[in-house]
């Protein structure tokens, strides 16, 4: 017999116990434990050695926070169990990268069936993005515009709020900061990690980033000015293709040039966050940042302008900037005297305190840039939705 599906069963629902009495006796499961809630099954799911997570819920929506509990340990596929039907629901799961949602009551056989699928390859999904992950950049051609708190906030609410597997890299090579945004005193930067020996792949990957509370893997920047020539253009466009195979998003918070790296990102880049403030010299970069993506034949379509606007009059508004740019404004960053006291204290302010509108405004960047908008949304199928 081939060797069993290592299983583990967390959260609860009407009919939940007879599943698992079924499932401990299936001789293709290997039912490891269960947990009422993921944050009480912190070691279970730790270490990689678990194929599957049974994840149970009650509610209507996407247990995002539950979610997102689970895949700060595991990046084992996850299949919801509910008996409940909702709409909204599955395509909160399909946005989420769910394996599988079931409605119980089912047949043991039929759960079985969508546990080998999710850990052979999750072939019963149809997935809104390729298995490879989204890349955000973060840009802007002149300091001062909020770029590397827009990066840390974004990174931090697509894996805290979205239940994305997400990387933030700094790639502000010589005067990072996105590492003290977040409050992290990191052991290795990027700058080890590409200068260790041997192949990069996601394994040594992995011992190089550091984890953030929300879940977060951060590469920092360089300690030393110095050591960024060491981190050259091909070692970022490995290190990007290797981050793919191993998130569900990438983050890269950037400098203000057009250099190797930066071109390297560019190659690679799904999303871009090209940051704007109300003043006319930014407003005269990012012009010039328009013209030169245009003449790189970057994308138009992956490109949106962020508008970082302030509390006092600087007789300029947005209306005039869309003219200057020829482009429209896609978000409207507010200004909030909470985000500087939140960058001194190292905790971002999407997480410190959602509730205010720049944190409202970072969710919808968050969403809007982890989708992919050349393609319309594909039907949502999953296996097994009717009760058995």
């Amino acid at each position: 017999m081939s060797e069993r599906i290592r299983t583990y069963l967390t959260g609860s629902c009407e009919g939940l116990p007879a599943l698992r009495d079924a499932l401990e006796d299936h001789e293709e499961i290997e039912l490891v434990g269960a947990s009422g809630h993921p944050g009480e099954a912190v070691a279970a799911l730790t270490g990689g050695h678990l194929a599957v997570i049974l994840h149970a819920t009650t509610g209507v929506t996407l247990p995002a926070d539950e979610l997102a509990t689970i895949r700060e340990h595991t990046q084992a596929p996850v299949i919801l169990l509910t008996t409940l039907e909702s709409s909204r629901l599955l395509d909160e799961a399909l946005e989420a990268d769910v394996a599988d949602v079931l409605l119980l009551p089912q047949l043991p056989e039929n759960v079985v069936f969508a546990i080998r699928k999710a850990a052979h390859g999750r072939p019963n999904v149809q997935r809104l993005t390729t298995s490879r992950g989204r890349l955000v950049t973060v840009f802007s051609p002149k300091g001062g515009t909020g770029k590397t708190v827009t990066a840390t906030n974004l990174a931090a609410s697509l894996a805290k709020q979205h239940g994305k597997r997400t990387l933030l890299i700094d790639l502000d090579l010589q005067f990072g900061d996105a590492a003290i945004m977040l409050g992290l005193e990191p052991e290795n930067t990027i700058y080890d990690l590409v200068t260790a020996p041997g192949e990069l792949d996601p394994e040594k990957l992995a011992g190089y980033t550091t984890r953030h509370d929300s879940g977060l893997e951060i590469l920092p920047a360089p300690l030393r000015p110095e050591d960024a020539e060491l981190v050259t253009e091909n070692k970022i466009a490995r290190l990007l293709e290797v981050a793919r195979e191993s998130f569900d998003a990438i983050v890269v918070d950037t400098s203000p040039f057009f250099h190797g790296p930066m071109l390297a990102t560019l190659d690679r880049t799904d999303a871009l966050l090209l940051l704007c403030a109300l003043d006319v010299p930014t407003l005269k970069n990012v012009r010039l940042a328009l013209q030169t993506l245009e003449l790189l034949t970057f994308p138009r379509d992956r490109t949106h302008v962020v508008l970082r606007r302030t509390k006092t009059k600087v007789g300029m508004n947005p209306g005039e900037v869309e003219a200057a740019l020829e482009r429209k404004v896609d978000f409207e960053v507010p200004a909030d005297g909470a985000v500087p006291l939140s960058v001194n204290r190292g905790q971002p302010l999407v997480l410190s305190d959602p509730k205010t509108e720049f944190s409202r405004v970072v969710r919808e960047m968050a969403k809007k840039v982890s989708t992919p908008t050349h393609a319309q949304k594909p039907k949502r199928r999953f296996f097994a939705l009717g009760r058995a």
